[in-house]
């Protein structure tokens, strides 16, 4: 029963997001409001995900309201649309993600900024990229671990990601995300975070077999502001472990 869900929620996941795709693609020639309608069907993508995925959101606090810049920790492919069915805004992703097949036109053609991380010398073209986002009315969103954990811990948040918001004061709001699944199912950080060798195709469809998972998202508070990178995400990391669930 569950290879069948499973390939019944794959097989629409895939006719869903490149119908959506298509039909966003045609349209927008029309729209004026570029901005808007891209805005649109990247929360429409991530409420069907949400819907085939068999994901349960639970949000605790307020998400910010665009223009934000927001950072949080990071266990798989699945807090993207989680996060932007909670929060309005648009990712920092791996360059690499814009080289894959159609998926990574789809991806760049939704706003998203890319930054290779293995070059330092994009990280502050990507920050003046996410400040021309900012002051367009965007939400950011970037996960500064810079990588997808089992959801034991949170790990250091990487200070270059976030030198051009201590440089220019700019308040920076946090998220904390788990997941949890029902009795009986496979663990969360087994079925849900990916973080081991797994390929994206097949840790996806592991992921459908499960009648449904919890993706739980705590915003918080205030902002947190910082004149040092460095001290800025440790800050910000202190304050998203306030706020973690360990995943089990």
């Amino acid at each position: 029963m569950k290879h069948l869900r499973a390939s019944i929620r794959f097989a629409s996941f895939v006719i869903f997001s490149f119908g959506l795709y298509l039909a966003w693609w045609v349209t927008s020639i029309f729209i004026p409001n570029k901005q808007y309608w891209r805005q649109l069907a990247l929360g429409w993508w991530s409420q069907g995900f949400v819907r085939i995925s068999g994901m349960e959101l639970e949000v605790i606090g307020e998400a910010p309201k665009p223009p934000f810049f927001l950072v949080a920790n990071h266990l798989g492919y699945a807090d993207i649309p989680a996060l932007r069915a909670a929060a309005t805004g648009i990712f920092v992703a791996k360059h690499d993600i814009g080289t894959w097949f159609l998926a990574g036109r789809m991806v760049r053609d939704m706003g998203n900024v890319f930054v290779n991380r293995a070059n330092r010398r994009d990280i502050p073209r990507a920050g003046e990229e996410i400040i021309e986002k900012l002051s367009q009315g965007e939400g950011v969103i970037v996960f500064p671990e810079g990588t997808s954990t089992k959801g034991e811990d949170v790990l250091p948040f990487n200070s270059s990601f976030l030198e051009f918001a201590a440089r220019t004061d700019l308040p920076v709001s946090y998220a904390a995300i788990s997941y949890r699944t029902p009795p009986g199912e496979p663990t969360a950080s087994e079925a849900v975070c990916w973080w081991d060798d797994t390929g994206f195709v097949a840790h996806m469809y592991r992921l459908f077999t499960l009648s449904r998972y919890t993706a739980v998202i705590t915003f918080g508070e205030e902002p947190i502001l910082a004149p040092d990178r460095k001290q800025l995400a440790e800050k910000l990391r202190a304050k998203v472990k306030e706020r973690f669930i360990p995943v089990i």
